[in-house]
């Protein structure tokens, strides 16, 4: 089905702050204000997620500048939620909080403890020390409360053992079980884990060794597809998360810089990339094209398989979907597609414009919701929607409207002493820094 144009050629900047502000309600409406624990989705029961925390610590500054909540509201927030990781169980016992610095990727939104016998998870307690470190460095007055912020995301950095993530090896591994010890995989190839190797080699007390960074970057991916030459990672989200925070226009590592380019830029491509792939729509699903595109992680309707127009198709739940090698069951992800506003605006606000005017049902109470397929139809004959939020996607969206319309994350962590310390560190050099 081609997609038609939108009525106006882009969204307007009145629209994205109106879909910032919903989008950071998820925040203010869904945490746990006993704890400051927020939810992974508005899935009845759903565990919090240690990231959507990160990205709702680091969220509070934004709404803060915009006027969504007091300064006031946002140092209460902060606190709550930094002290209870300050105070939270670290030990090998498998209902904690955490070990050796890092948190398990789901905790119980009362108690705090691990929960769905999930992982220790590197990644995951490197987004929550970001929104840390975020807070830390905006809430910077000389006051009891803001000095004690800036102590307890100093002491939440220096607590985490980044050397024990290795386990004897030079990269960091995806995290620990107290079952079964580490879990095999490590973070290897181009991924999300920029930022965690930025800021573990920063670390003030367990730094990884610089050949860690150069043991990672060995591992990358180098390819071409429909004329862009780009550094290869599947879902969209990979291209995101790190650049949250830090600005990397115009900084390069050894490796970009034998590629002529810099991980902005390498974003910037990934999301052409993106929307050439929804454009020529090889597997054939229903809504692909110009305006329609963004596969990442995201909800979507399956698990279960389906004969659609004579044809099976496989549909999967929560998955990391993405292009050129990730699974693509037609699931597109709203959120993916604002996520890279600030790398391409040209093709990112006229595609957010058609979602806002051919799918309205996509919108409600906290923006646009996490995903939708248009060829799974589940025998009712409308297209599917998920049905939640995600606070892996809510983050994102804030964040980087933000930083698409101000450059307010990233002018603040340009000052951030440990996100400059770790740049250097892995041999970042040129443009600001």
């Amino acid at each position: 089905m081609p997609s038609r144009k939108p009525r106006q050629h882009s969204f307007s900047d009145k629209k994205l702050e109106t879909l910032q502000r919903l989008t950071f309600d998820y925040f203010l409406k869904e945490t746990n204000p006993e704890n400051g624990l927020v939810p992974d989705s508005t899935r009845q029961g759903a565990p919090c997620s240690i990231t959507a925390t990160g990205f709702a610590l680091a969220s509070y500054p934004v709404g803060v500048e915009r006027g969504f909540i007091t300064r006031d509201a946002g140092v209460r927030r902060t606190l709550t939620t930094l002290r209870f990781f300050l105070n939270s169980r670290q030990s090998e016992e498998r209902d904690a909080t955490g070990y050796q610095g890092f948190y398990y990727h789901f905790l119980d939104m009362k108690t705090g403890l691990r929960t769905w016998d999930c992982e220790l998870s590197t990644i995951d307690s490197t987004f929550l020390i970001a929104g840390a470190l975020t807070a830390a460095q905006y809430f910077n007055r000389d006051t009891a409360e803001e000095r004690e912020i800036r102590e307890i995301a100093d002491s939440l950095y220096r607590r985490a053992d980044w050397q024990w993530a290795q386990n004897g090896k030079d990269t960091v591994t995806h995290g620990w079980r107290p079952e079964s010890g580490f879990i095999k995989y490590r973070w290897e190839g181009y991924n999300e884990a920029l930022i965690l190797y930025i800021l573990a080699l920063a670390s003030p007390t367990h730094p990884l060794p610089a050949k860690s960074y150069q043991a990672w970057i060995k591992t990358y991916k180098w390819k071409k597809l429909y004329g862009y030459e780009f550094l290869s990672a599947s879902p969209l989200f990979i291209h995101q998360l790190s650049h949250l925070w830090i600005d990397f226009r115009g900084i390069q590592d050894e490796y970009m810089r034998h590629k002529a380019i810099d991980y902005f830029e390498n974003s910037r491509r990934a999301t052409y990339i993106q929307q050439q792939y929804a454009i020529r729509n090889p597997r054939g699903f229903k809504g692909y094209g110009e305006y329609t595109w963004g596969l990442t992680a995201s909800d979507g309707p399956g698990p279960a398989t389906m004969n659609i127009e004579g044809r099976s198709r496989k549909f999967y739940d929560y998955s990391a979907r993405g292009v050129p090698d990730g699974p693509d069951d037609g699931t597109l992800a709203p959120w993916a597609v604002v996520a890279s506003l600030p790398f391409a605006p040209e093709i990112v606000l006229p595609s957010i414009q058609y979602f806002d005017d051919a799918f309205p049902e996509m919108t409600s109470k906290y923006g646009f919701k996490c995903s939708f397929n248009p060829t799974f139809s589940g025998g009712s004959g409308e297209k599917w929607i998920s049905k939640g939020y995600y606070g892996l996607d809510q983050g994102p969206i804030v964040l980087m409207i933000e930083n698409y319309r101000s450059g307010f994350l990233w002018q603040l962590m340009r000052r951030c002493p440990y996100i400059i310390d770790g740049l250097r560190r892995t041999g970042f050099a040129g443009g600001w820094l």
